[in-house]
């Protein structure tokens, strides 16, 4: 979180491969799902939701961050469908080269399900910076951050490491050196 592993999906989608953005499938399919909001509704009354109806991120991410119990009520609710996801597009396109985004790859065990990962990773600090520009606070963020593996053990368990602190330029070029390396191993 924080670190460009959409810019680095991105980057990779760039150069052909198939993204799948965990974060936008939690956002724009699962949250939008109407037995999910629903379920939101009945568990937090109107208070996750916007005038509208859809569902208020903001609200909801105050309520589940601030409670471990919350936190994992809502993602036995929404990662089966994120995974559902998954399968499915994976499914109607199997020769493609994928890259799949996921924020809880470690803490969820969801590793094995690929060939291989990438971490993408930056001083804490830089991290902070980085979604308090996005707009979040930073009790918040910190919170959120501390729910995830510590970085130190991400690099130590992934495959491949991408370090985000320097230019786009710097981190497109690790992109292509780790595509060819890849491409090297086929």
């Amino acid at each position: 979180m924080g670190c460009g592993k959409s810019t680095v999906g991105r980057l990779f989608e760039q150069r052909g491969f198939r993204r799948l953005d965990s974060d936008a499938l939690v956002r724009d399919r699962v949250l939008t799902a109407p037995e999910v909001v629903a379920a939101l509704r009945g568990r937090y009354g109107t208070g996750v939701l916007c005038p509208d109806g859809t569902v208020d991120r903001v609200a909801l991410a105050e309520r589940v961050f601030s409670s471990e119990e919350e936190r994992q009520w809502l993602e036995a609710m929404t990662h089966p469908r994120v995974f559902a996801l998954w399968r499915e597009a994976l499914a109607a396109r199997p020769a493609e080269r994928w890259v799949v985004e996921v924020p809880l790859l470690f803490e969820k065990a969801l590793e094995n399900w690929f060939d291989f990962t990438v971490c993408v990773a930056c001083a804490p600090a830089q991290q902070l910076a980085r979604l308090e520009q996005r707009g979040l606070p930073r009790g918040l963020a910190g919170q959120r951050i501390l729910t995830q593996l510590p970085q130190e053990r991400k690099i130590e368990r992934s495959d491949f490491v991408l370090w985000n602190e320097g230019s786009p330029d710097f981190l497109e070029a690790q992109v292509e050196h780790l595509i060819q390396a890849l491409a090297g191993q086929s």
